[in-house]
């Protein structure tokens, strides 16, 4: 099999609804599917048997982690934004990654497998982070599953050893660099940066004897509990960071959702989510590629128009039109003002300034 860089290939929304028809899109759904399905009411300390090859991936991970410590932010005390020092980790990152998955994958693979993994720690233009990147890990995933790397018997251990290895890096990025979430979800949304934790995590909880989606306002549950299960684990992170108030006022969306009567139920409405909320929205599926290992014939090349966001803007023939965006759709929610990290609103020290969505 031949391998190539993956490209972007959806503008318009008729090209995302072409996608959503493919069996690229079956292949990365049913692969989320089948992670979800292979925790269902596993902790993470439970002991799992991992493979060669998952105890490879988490090597690497740790040696990118290993790699932020040596890369502290840089002084940036007058801005709540994201931290200069994200872009020199970035690019220090993807200058190893080559000779890092050497052990992984053949050497023909390297380019096409860690341009997703690139991708999947958020964009070093805008030094943010959000699902967009998240889905570009779990296609790192699939395409390590494609090439035979993980298998089958693996699912259970991608999730509890390699994501939650994945979700370490990436709290420390956030908390180390600022990065700034990307998008404006606002209170609407389940986590400024992440979805499948609660996916995956929810999974996680279906049938527990004691613990209901109700106890995520139980502080004891929370902390006796969040390095069992990722989504008392997210819980405990947005506590962490946005301690002001009750779940009620800055995240409205998970004060919902604990209502539900059951797990099983928060689990069926998190696939569906995920699905509307990040599968069906034009500027996240916009940024993602495509090669050979996961191959969409449909739509059309997109060539990277760096205009500091990474969207590629038309620009209308007078300076003073507005500029539009994929021929006519309005610009998308992430090209309007940043929305500065509530860890950087946090750092801030306990006189906390208030800030947009917070």
């Amino acid at each position: 099999m031949s391998y190539t860089k993956p490209q972007k290939r959806i503008v318009t929304k008729e090209e995302l609804e072409e996608f959503q028809h493919s069996t690229a899109y079956e292949d990365f759904i049913g692969y989320i599917e089948r992670l979800n399905d292979s925790v269902k009411g596993c902790r993470i300390d439970s002991e799992i048997k991992t493979s060669p090859s998952v105890n490879k991936v988490i090597d690497l991970l740790e040696h990118l982690i290993k790699l932020r410590a040596r890369i502290p932010p840089v002084e940036n005390s007058l801005s709540r934004f994201g931290n200069p020092a994200f872009v020199t980790f970035y690019d220090k990152a993807a200058e190893n990654l080559p000779e890092l998955l050497k052990p992984i994958v053949e050497e023909d693979a390297i380019l096409e497998v860690s341009t997703y993994l690139i991708e999947s720690f958020g964009s070093r233009r805008r030094i943010d982070y959000g699902t967009g990147h998240e889905a570009n890990f779990i296609a790192f995933l699939l395409c390590l599953e494609k090439l035979g790397v993980l298998t089958a018997e693996d699912l259970k251990a991608t999730v509890l050893r390699i994501f939650v290895k994945y979700m370490d890096l990436m709290r420390d990025l956030q908390f180390s660099y600022w990065l700034e979430p990307a998008g404006s979800h606002g209170v609407w949304g389940l986590d400024d940066y992440h979805f499948l934790p609660f996916m995956f995590g929810s999974a996680q909880l279906i049938d527990h004897k004691y613990i209901r989606p109700k106890s995520i306002h139980d502080p004891d549950i929370i902390e006796q509990f969040s390095k069992s299960y990722m989504y008392l684990g997210c819980i405990a992170f947005i506590n962490s960071v946005k301690n002001t108030a009750t779940l009620r006022w800055h995240s409205p969306m998970l004060d919902d959702i604990s209502a539900a009567k059951s797990w099983a139920k928060v689990n069926g409405g998190m696939i569906k989510m995920y699905k509307a909320e990040v599968m069906n929205k034009l500027p996240i599926m916009q940024h993602f590629m495509f090669g050979n290992l996961i191959h969409f014939e449909g739509g059309s090349v997109v060539e990277d128009n760096d205009d500091g966001c990474g969207h590629h803007h038309h620009q209308g023939v007078d300076e003073d039109v507005k500029d539009v965006y994929a021929m006519g759709q309005e610009r998308p929610d992430c090209c309007g003002i940043p929305i500065p990290s509530a860890i950087a609103a946090a750092a801030a020290g306990q006189q906390r300034r208030p800030i947009p969505f917070d």
